[in-house]
């Protein structure tokens, strides 16, 4: 089942004894086991009918015996173990007589990074409960998620300002809710958040500049690029970070570059790749500024970076590592 999935049987009430969620993206773990709580636990009597463990520091009888116990003043109790990817072998051998037979009392719920499903413990989830794939989104999912966080803080965000959270924060969905958060809570009233509220709150971030930097990249401006990175180094951005935005930046130009060499009218480009019409003249010029070869060489320059922030040549200066990519695609043609 996908977190999705999920999320449309929560909303119907449907609500089952056992989830172990598992997947590279804690944010939509942690939001659906929220919203797990909330449905089955009253705030009321949560003292009662909600415990938590950390899989690294519970024994695997504490878990059984919390998820035997009957709710008190309620219908259901839900006990929810985090880290669930620490419990030894011993533990998980220990609840297969409670994930086999899961009392109707309880929702017991899992959160782990991995599943193996050679294992009994998993395949035994798998029949008596639900496994809860949170796999972080593609590119092209985010604006959807950032549309539906919206709809959760009771507003509608414009197309344009989606596009611009998504260049000014990047895919990071704890980091995107939070500036959403701020920026719906500025917006006060307004059913609407617009273009300028992103602009007014998220602009206070460091994220601004790594906006700043990729447009720099893409206009091949030298000067604007090293500010810009000067600014980011210094407020501690992760580089990798940082690199993962300029790649997701070309990769655009890249497409674009072809739609345009195809002679695609602007409208088709922005339906085609996604990109919002506010943003797209910008991002056609920027494309014209790199041939096909010199794009090439770009991502081979982003290749080598990676490899050297990783722990390549030059692995351990990450400021020279990234100055010397400014130059490379700032730098004179041919």
């Amino acid at each position: 089942m996908k977190v999705e999935e999920l999320e449309k049987t929560l909303s119907r009430g449907e609500i089952g004894p056992l989830y172990y969620f598992h997947g590279d993206e804690p944010y939509l773990m942690e939001r659906a086991a929220k919203r797990l709580v909330d449905r089955v636990v009253s705030a009321d009597f949560r003292d009662f009918n909600l415990d938590v463990f950390y899989g690294n520091e519970v024994k695997g009888e504490e878990i059984a015996t919390a998820a035997q116990t009957l709710p008190m003043f309620a219908e259901r109790r839900l006990v929810l173990v985090k880290r669930a990817g620490d419990l030894n072998a011993a533990a998980l051998d220990l609840l297969l007589p409670t994930v086999t037979d899961p009392p109707s009392s309880t929702c017991l719920v899992f959160l782990g990074e991995k599943v193996d499903q050679r294992k009994k413990f998993f395949q035994e989830v798998k029949k008596h409960g639900e496994l809860v794939d949170c796999k972080r989104p593609y590119e092209n999912q985010l604006g959807a998620f950032i549309r539906e966080e919206a709809r959760e803080l009771g507003k509608r965000v414009e197309p344009a300002a989606v596009e611009l959270l998504l260049y000014l924060v990047g895919n990071n969905l704890g980091e995107l809710a939070t500036q959403l958060a701020k920026v719906a809570t500025f917006a006060g009233e307004r059913e609407t958040v617009t273009v300028a509220d992103v602009k007014e709150i998220v602009s206070d971030t460091k994220v601004e500049s790594v906006f700043d930097l990729a447009n720099a990249l893409g206009e091949r401006n030298l000067v604007k690029a090293f500010r810009s990175l000067a600014t980011i180094l210094r407020d501690g951005e992760a580089p990798l970070m940082l690199l993962a935005m300029i790649a997701r930046h070309f990769r655009q130009l890249w497409r674009v570059r072809e739609l345009v060499a195809k002679q695609v009218g602007q409208q088709e480009i922005a339906r085609q790749t996604g990109i919002n019409p506010y943003f797209l003249k910008g991002i056609v010029d920027q494309a014209r500024n790199f041939s096909v070869a010199e794009l090439r060489d770009v991502f081979e320059a982003l290749y080598m970076a990676d490899l050297a922030l990783k722990g390549g040549e030059g692995g351990g200066k990450p400021a020279l590592v990234m100055e010397r990519l400014v130059m490379g695609i700032c730098g004179p043609r041919g």
